[in-house]
């Protein structure tokens, strides 16, 4: 089964980072979530409560950067793919983590963290 719901590009200011600065200034970080779970009964029923609440996980993960902190983008996105595994019955979670203005003295687009989870109906990650 490989049934998706993704949320992608959220942008959100928090305030993380491994340097004093960052955590006083804040800054904007992305994220994406993308969630495998058997879809067919909502599909075939019309109903939300069958479902993944897109609302609810937004707000899971809005909750995440904008009122915790973190001095790694790794412990953010693993905070939310446990939260997310515990609201949600998933197969597994992927949660992205972007960090477009990373203090490396350097040019680039952005610091990505890619990190996949299996949820209590997941066997193996793939």
């Amino acid at each position: 089964m490989s049934d998706k719901i993704s949320l992608r590009g959220m942008v959100l200011y928090g305030y993380h980072g491994a340097f004093a600065a960052e955590k006083e200034l804040g800054q904007k970080f992305e994220v994406d979530v993308e969630m495998f779970t058997d879809l067919s009964a909502a599909a075939q029923a019309d109903d939300l409560e069958l479902s993944i609440n897109y609302v609810d996980v937004y707000t899971i993960v809005k909750d995440i950067v904008e009122e915790r902190e973190f001095s790694l983008i790794e412990a953010m996105a693993e905070a939310i793919a446990q939260e997310v595994l515990s609201a949600y019955d998933l197969k597994k979670i992927t949660v992205r983590v972007r960090k477009p203005h990373a203090a490396i003295g350097g040019v680039l687009d952005h610091v990505e963290v890619e990190i996949t989870r299996s949820g209590k109906t997941g066997h193996n990650l793939e």
